[in-house]
């Protein structure tokens, strides 16, 4: 018997990635609610509570919504919005996190998929304070380069608009009042004591992510080298199908962050020498950064191979 997936704002830039990525598998049903019925609150709770499997990709508020109208208790969920991300009652959806987090992924009926820039700072910054090579204290700086359609719909608009805006035309930070919608959960899954200084760039190109952390050495316990610290993270991240750790030197010239744009992988760069490192997650913001992660854990929900349709 098929799976039966229903995409609750299937019609936004997630949505459709993930449609895309869903919608030729044989092993599912989509279950595909009329457009003109997508905001009838009573045709939303009978999709909703049709499906196995709900994917909601909608603005926060509409998440909590459509989470209020599932009185089904065996509807399993996987919310992309930021609404759960640091909910004790939802498990977050980065399965690389540990074996642990892996099970408790399989077995969750509550998902909340990471957010883009999170999933870049996490999967570098979380690793290093698990295994004690970063304090818990460490006054964390990050920046993370992304492409434009990580704005959403709005923002792919403003980019491709004939007769746009030159400042367009070069890289834009943006987040400047550093309370960005990311931090919880950046500060919440790493364990850190206090958020990262952090600060998003977006930039004329579509898809694609780097995301750095910067070390100081001297301010970590045993004072270890760039190269090191690549040791250690090779090595957390050995046995996994998606997530990578280039080898210490074989990157350290220039990095791009439309490099891995349209996959679900994700590799891991340090530069650095002996007094100070860099650690750059590269990836695709739609991709492991959104729908991909998202359809990733609806594999693993499901006990199939993770890189089922991502490969």
């Amino acid at each position: 018997m098929k799976t039966k997936v229903y995409i609750d704002g299937q019609s936004g830039t997630t949505g459709l990635q993930i449609y895309d990525r869903i919608g030729q598998r044989e092993d599912l049903e989509l279950l595909r609610i009329p457009e003109e019925l997508r905001h009838d609150p009573d045709e939303r709770k009978k999709y909703l509570n049709s499906a196995d499997i709900v994917f909601l990709c909608l603005p926060d508020e509409g998440a909590r919504e459509a989470v209020s109208f599932i009185d089904n208790p065996n509807v399993r969920v996987i919310d992309a919005s930021t609404a759960h991300r640091t909910n004790p009652d939802w498990t977050y959806g980065y399965p690389e996190l540990s074996k642990a987090q892996r099970e408790a992924i399989r077995t969750s009926k509550r998902v909340a998929n990471p957010g883009c820039h999170a999933t870049g700072f996490i999967s570098t910054a979380a690793p290093l304070v698990a295994m004690g090579v970063l304090p818990k204290d460490y006054p964390m700086n990050c920046y993370s380069l992304t492409g434009y359609s990580g704005g959403g719909k709005k923002m792919i608009a403003e980019y491709e608009a004939e007769g746009r805006s030159e400042l367009l035309d070069a890289p834009g930070i943006y987040g400047l009042n550093l309370q960005h919608k990311h931090l919880p959960e950046m500060q919440t899954v790493t364990g850190l004591a206090y958020p990262p200084v952090f600060m998003p760039v977006v930039d004329d190109y579509y898809k694609g992510m780097a995301t750095t952390i910067m070390l100081q050495n001297r301010l970590l316990p045993g004072q270890p080298s760039a190269e090191e610290i690549c040791a250690k993270l090779a090595d957390y991240y050995r046995d996994e199908h998606f997530v990578s750790v280039v080898p210490f030197g074989e990157n350290d010239s220039k990095l791009y962050a439309n490099k891995l744009a349209g996959t679900n992988r994700l590799e891991i760069v340090v530069c650095g020498h002996e007094e100070q490192t860099t650690v750059t997650a590269v990836f695709d913001n739609l991709g492991k950064g959104a729908s991909g992660a998202a359809v990733q854990n609806m594999n693993i929900m499901l006990g199939l191979p993770e890189e089922t349709g991502l490969e």
